[in-house]
């Protein structure tokens, strides 16, 4: 299994638990760290560096690959699908789980911290692709109100966040997100 932006590991040892073998692609050095002390002595997990449009993987050598809001998708990804493309397996498959924007008040949120987030365009791209796409209703839920805020604010801009707090007196927010799939 490939996950590709995999930050600070957090779904690697998850993944482990079922997978033989999980490979961690990051390109960010500070979250490279933090995967590689998650996954320290643990047997078939394993972190690499390297980027969507350059996975240092091989050709045709993963059965399963995941990316969760490792960048925002569409148009421009095209790369990093190609990649996608190289290194499944053939009978692989792969899941792709973005924001779906146009639902719930996360989406509202999203749209107004990237008022020019064309989600329209980012389905369309999708299709085009070849990828299906299924919409998912979740949740953030966190233990405490200061949780909650401090996830927000790593979420959005300063002044957006706070305007988002002072709106959303909770600790949990109703969250779209759409899976996007497809079949080597």
């Amino acid at each position: 299994m490939l996950d590709i932006g995999c930050g600070t590991g957090f779904h690697l040892p998850r993944f482990g638990a079922e997978a033989a073998q999980v490979i961690g692609v990051e390109p960010h050095p500070p979250l490279l760290a933090l995967a590689r002390r998650r996954i320290a002595g643990r047997h078939g997990l394993e972190v690499r560096t390297g980027t969507a449009q350059a996975l240092p993987v091989a050709d045709a050598s993963v059965d399963v690959v995941h990316a969760r809001w490792a960048y925002f998708f569409g148009p421009g990804c095209e790369p990093g699908l190609a990649e996608v493309r190289r290194v499944l397996r053939r009978g692989g498959a792969a899941f792709v789980i973005d924001n779906d924007v146009t639902r719930s008040t996360f989406g509202r949120w999203f749209r107004r911290a990237l008022p020019d987030y064309d989600p329209a365009e980012v389905e369309r791209f999708w299709a085009r692709q070849g990828w299906s796409r299924r919409s998912l209703d979740i949740r953030w839920e966190q233990p405490s109100r200061a949780d909650f805020e401090a996830v927000v604010r790593i979420e959005f801009p300063a002044e957006l966040a706070e305007q988002l707090l002072a709106e959303h007196p909770a600790q949990i927010v109703d969250y779209a997100v759409n899976l996007f799939t497809w079949a080597a």
